[in-house]
C-alpha cells in the first residue's frame, strides 16, 4: 500500500444500506425441475453421461455445477435465479445478479438447446426482478436476491423463493445486498443483450435499454476525470466512486446497445466510458489503474486483476499498447499455491497456479484474519475467476507464448475443478461429483476489504467456462 488514496469499492463489496454483516455470515421462466435426462447438464454425481457414453467433459461438470444451483430450490417457483456459493459459503441461497448475468454468457456460450434454454430462464428472472422490485419501478436491478428459504444467524426466518408471497423480487435485505452497482447492471444488461441477439426476443433488448437508460440517469458524471460513477447503496444515496471495471463494462454494453437499437447515443455514452478508461491507464507501468474515490485524483493502490485483462477484452484490437496491461498482470500477480504455502488450504501434493485478485493480495498480512471470525489468507492463493479472465484474454490476444500459458492456466482450473470443493451442497443437495469451480484455491484477501475461499461458485464457474470456448463476453 503506498499510502495514498484508499481503496474505492469494487463492484463485488457490500453496497447495502448501513446493515452489518456478521462474521459467521460472510465466509465468503420455466420449469423449475431438472433438465430431462441425458443432456450433460442432467447428469447424476456419478460424472457420467446418463446416455452412457463416458466421464462428462470439464466444461459440461461446470454446465452441471450451474444446473444445479438453478434447481437448488425445486420446490419454490419456475422463476428462478441460480445460488451464486455453495451452502458452506454461508450465504444461504443468495443469487448475485452478476454471477447470474455470467451464467447467462457461459450458458450461450455452449451453443446447446439445453443451455440456451436455461439462459433464457436466467434472462426471465432478471427482468421479473426488474419489473417487480418492491420498491422501484426505473429499470434498476439489486445486488443480490433470495431464491429459497433459510434462517438467519439471527433466528429470523426467511422463508420465501426468488417470488415473495406478494409477488415481488426477494431483495438480498438480510445481509445489506440491496443497492445497485453500475457494474452488476452493465453485466446484466450485456447478458440481456445477448439473449435478445441470440433469440431474437423484444423483452431482452428491452430490459438491457432500461438498464443502460438507469445508468445514464444515475451514473453519469461532469466531474473533471468523467466517465459513470459507481451507482446507489441500499438508501439510494449515490456512491462518489468512480470504477475503471464499471466504466469497461460500459463500453461493451453501451456499444451493443448502438448496435442493437441503431440509436447513435449509445456511441456518445460509450465514448464517454471509454475516455475515463483509457486515464486510468499509467504507461510507465504498463497497466490500468482501479478507479477514483473522489472523480478528481486516481486512485492508484490497490491495482486489480480485472482492469488489466477486460480493458483488452472490451476494446480488442483498439487497445494499442494499452494491451501490455496483460503482460503487467502474467507479471505482477502471477501465484502458485501448495500445502506448503502460509495459511494454504491445498491438500498436500497438489499445486495450482494462477493469477491473484490485486497487487494488495500479495502483501496481505498473513497473521491477521481476512476480516472478524474469517480465516487468515493466503498470499498465494489463486483467484480462478481472475485466472479465466486472463487464459481468455491471452487467448484472444495470441501473441507468442499466449496461448500455451492460457492452456496452463486453464489447466489448473480444471485441477480446480476435479480436487477442491469435494463434498459441498447447494440448498442442501449433493452437487453433481466434480462439478464447478472454487472461487479461490486459500483464503484470498482482495485489498478491497473482503475475501474469497475455496467454495464452488457460479461467477468463477461461469468464466471458465467461457474461457474454455473462446467466448469474449465483453466483445460489443
Amino acid at each position: 500500500m503506498t499510502g495514498r488514496q484508499g481503496p474505492a469499492p469494487s463492484r463485488r463489496s457490500l453496497i447495502g444500506a448501513g446493515l452489518g454483516i456478521t462474521a459467521a455470515g460472510l465466509a465468503a421462466a420455466g420449469s423449475g425441475k431438472a433438465l430431462a435426462a441425458g443432456s450433460d447438464e442432467a447428469a447424476g454425481s456419478g460424472g457420467a453421461s446418463s446416455k452412457g457414453a463416458g466421464p462428462l467433459s470439464a466444461p459440461a461438470r461446470g454446465r452441471a455445477f450451474l444446473a444445479a444451483a438453478m434447481d437448488a430450490c425445486p420446490d419454490h417457483g419456475g422463476i428462478r435465479l441460480a445460488q451464486s456459493y455453495t451452502d458452506q459459503a454461508g450465504l444461504f441461497s443468495t443469487a448475485f445478479t452478476y454471477d447470474n448475468a455470467l451464467a447467462i454468457l457461459a450458458l450461450l456460450a455452449a451453443g446447446r438447446h439445453e443451455s440456451l434454454t436455461r439462459a433464457t430462464v436466467l434472462g426471465d428472472a432478471l427482468l421479473y426482478a426488474q419489473t417487480h422490485d418492491p420498491a422501484y419501478d426505473d429499470g434498476r436491478l439489486r445486488q443480490a436476491y433470495n431464491v429459497g428459504p433459510y434462517t438467519f444467524y439471527d433466528g429470523s426466518p426467511q422463508p420465501d423463493g426468488f417470488v415473495r408471497a406478494d409477488g415481488t423480487a426477494n431483495v438480498g435485505t438480510q445481509f445489506g445486498f440491496t443497492g445497485t452497482a453500475v457494474g452488476d447492471m452493465a453485466w446484466a444488461g450485456i447478458a440481456l443483450s445477448a439473449l435478445a441477439r441470440r433469440t431474437g426476443a423484444g423483452r431482452f433488448l428491452t430490459g438491457a435499454v432500461r438498464i443502460g437508460e438507469w445508468i445514464e440517469r444515475t451514473g453519469r458524471t461532469d466531474e473533471p476525470l468523467g466517465g459513470y460513477k459507481f451507482g446507489v447503496d441500499g438508501a439510494n444515496q449515490r456512491l462518489p466512486f468512480t470504477s475503471t471495471e464499471h466504466n469497461t463494462d460500459l463500453v461493451c454494453l453501451f456499444g451493443r446497445l448502438a448496435r442493437l437499437t441503431g440509436e447513435r447515443v449509445w456511441l456518445r455514452r460509450r465514448a464517454r466510458a471509454e475516455t475515463f478508461v483509457r486515464r486510468m491507464w499509467e504507461p510507465a507501468g504498463g497497466f490500468f489503474y482501479t478507479g477514483t474515490n473522489d472523480g478528481v485524483t486516481v486512485n492508484k493502490s490497490p491495482v486489480p486483476e480485472d482492469t488489466q485483462t477486460w480493458t483488452h477484452l472490451a476494446l480488442g484490437s483498439r487497445t494499442g499498447a494499452y494491451t501490455r496491461s496483460l503482460d503487467w498482470a502474467v507479471a505482477e500477480l502471477a501465484v502458485v499455491d501448495h500445502a506448503g504455502r502460509t495459511n494454504s488450504t491445498v491438500p498436500a501434493g497438489q499445486s495450482y497456479e494462477g493469477v491473484t485478485f490485486s497487487s494488495a493480495s500479495l502483501v496481505a498480512n498473513e497473521d491477521a484474519p481476512i476480516a472478524a471470525g474469517q480465516p487468515k489468507p493466503d498470499r498465494n492463493g489463486v483467484w480462478f475467476e481472475g485466472t479465466a479472465h486472463l487464459a481468455l484474454a491471452l487467448r484472444d490476444r495470441g501473441k507468442r507464448g499466449d496461448v500455451a500459458r492460457a492452456r496452463r492456466l486453464l489447466a489448473s482450473a480444471e485441477q480446480a475443478q476435479e480436487l477442491l470443493g469435494a463434498g459441498q451442497t447447494v440448498g442442501g443437495t449433493a452437487l453433481p461429483e466434480r462439478a464447478g469451480v472454487v472461487s479461490a484455491s486459500s483464503p484470498l484477501d482482495t485489498g478491497f476489504g473482503f475475501g474469497y475461499y475455496p467454495y464452488r461458485h457460479t461467477g468463477a464457474t461461469a468464466w471458465y467456462l467461457m474461457a474454455a470456448a473462446r467466448f469474449n463476453p465483453l466483445r460489443a
